[in-house]
């Protein structure tokens, strides 16, 4: 194949450079050479016409759990990487919550091994805040970031040990390292299951009051504006949270959010009768948390959507309500989701491809996430108008767990390039090993 691609005629949006249009996408020696509003006549390239779709930059997902190693009837770092590519991920951030916990130089270097092996995406990693995610010992954090780590967290655990959570946010600043937090004061959530409210009420259920999440909030603003430290709030899910995180940026602290598809998309009378692909914690909150989530994202209050890509097996799901695991998959519906909020006019296109790109990108401080000559030819072509419906058994992904199946989308993935390299075409992976 040739090391010089041309995109040609395809619609270019890249928010951090301020590109919206008509465009032709030069890559040389998989960067990005040169974007031009003139169509370009270049020898020896391939030439691929992608007029009528849009051309963005490659989406980036910080919160993945690619479940390699210890689980790997759920996912294996090669599936999760196919489930990427096949969403127009060109990269993303690995939690640690493997078996082991990826605290240590060994399993990170034990990640990146298979990541190289299956070569389709940039994976990332998160290394653990605290030894074991028990929340009583603070990992070797220089030893992870010397190991390629980009951020700390106890994924789906909170820090309740408020004097440890400081000293984190504390030595995190040695490496300029985001500490990224799950917020949930577990003397609040208690044994809750969904969202305490109405539904849980009807459904006979144990309910997480939002207070489980927006008191965590206000703690960890009191420790960032101590500490001047760098902290990162995944998945938002509540008013009160989007409302103090909003406070903290115009107050000027080093905040930053994410937000997910599911939950600006569902809310807990999703959960039906019972429906066990609806339970995820933070759980889905009302309508008027989504409203707020959603105000945050177009607002500048939420900064990335990521997904929680959490795959689960059958036996995990299909069972009992309160003994069903949480987690859901998300990678693949991330973009038909997020072009859903466009369309009813929640945002702008500009906006939904910052969300997915630049914003995650400066997020963490990660290469690529917008299109200017010099940065890595990591781009997602997108046919806008096409309609499809989710078929979970057709994912990439290893597991099934999503609340989505059967729902109609619009906004396909036609192809996603990794360093020049053409990974994922017309529902096909092209390159792995």
């Amino acid at each position: 194949m040739s090391s010089t691609i041309l995109l040609s005629r395809g619609r270019v949006v890249d928010p951090r450079n301020g590109v919206d249009g008509v465009r032709d996408v030069l890559v040389r020696d998989g960067t990005i050479a040169e974007v031009s509003e003139a169509p370009l006549k270049v020898q020896d390239a391939r030439v691929v016409d992608a007029t009528g779709k849009l051309v963005l930059p490659g989406f980036i997902d910080l919160h993945v759990h690619l479940r390699e190693p210890g689980e790997e009837g759920k996912e294996t770092i090669l599936t999760g990487c196919m489930a990427a590519v096949a969403g127009g991920f060109t990269a993303v951030v690995a939690m640690p919550n493997t078996k082991p916990v990826n605290d240590s130089v060994l399993v990170s270097e034990y990640v990146k091994a298979k990541a190289r092996e299956a070569r389709l995406c940039h994976v990332y990693l998160a290394g653990a805040i605290t030894k074991g995610l028990q929340g009583e010992e603070m990992a070797e954090m220089g030893a992870l970031v010397g190991a390629g780590c980009v951020c700390i967290t106890d994924d789906g655990r909170p820090v309740m040990n408020a004097g440890l959570m400081r000293r984190a946010l504390q030595y995190a600043q040695l490496f300029n390292l985001p500490v990224m937090v799950h917020e949930e004061d577990l003397t609040l959530s208690g044994k809750g299951v969904m969202n305490e409210g109405r539904a849980s009420t009807r459904l006979g259920l144990t309910g997480i009051p939002p207070s489980a999440e927006v008191a965590m909030v206000a703690r960890d603003m009191v420790l960032l504006e101590e500490t001047k430290g760098r902290l990162h709030v995944a998945h938002v899910s509540c008013e009160g949270s989007v409302r103090l995180i909003r406070e903290a940026k115009r107050r000027g602290l080093n905040v930053t959010a994410e937000a997910t598809p599911h939950h600006f998309i569902l809310d807990d009378e999703a959960v039906g009768a019972y429906d066990t692909h609806a339970r995820m914690n933070p759980p889905l909150r009302t309508r008027r948390d989504i409203e707020a989530v959603r105000e945050g994202l177009v607002d500048g209050t939420i900064d990335a959507i990521a997904t929680d890509h959490a795959p689960h097996g059958v036996l995990e799901k299909q069972v009992e309500f309160d003994k069903a695991w949480n987690g859901v998959v998300g990678l693949e519906t991330a973009l038909g989701l997020t072009l859903s909020l466009v369309r009813e006019g929640v945002m702008s296109l500009q906006r939904a491809v910052a969300l997915l790109t630049d914003g995650p990108a400066r997020a963490f401080g990660l290469a690529g996430g917008h299109l200017a000559a010099g940065a890595p030819a990591d781009i997602t072509v997108v046919e806008p108008e096409a309609e499809w419906t989710v078929d979970s058994a057709r994912f990439f992904s290893r597991s099934r767990n999503t609340p989505f199946h059967g729902r109609r989308l619009t906004g396909r993935v036609a192809q996603t390039w990794v360093s020049g390299r053409l990974v994922f075409e017309d529902g096909q992976i092209k390159e792995s090993r």
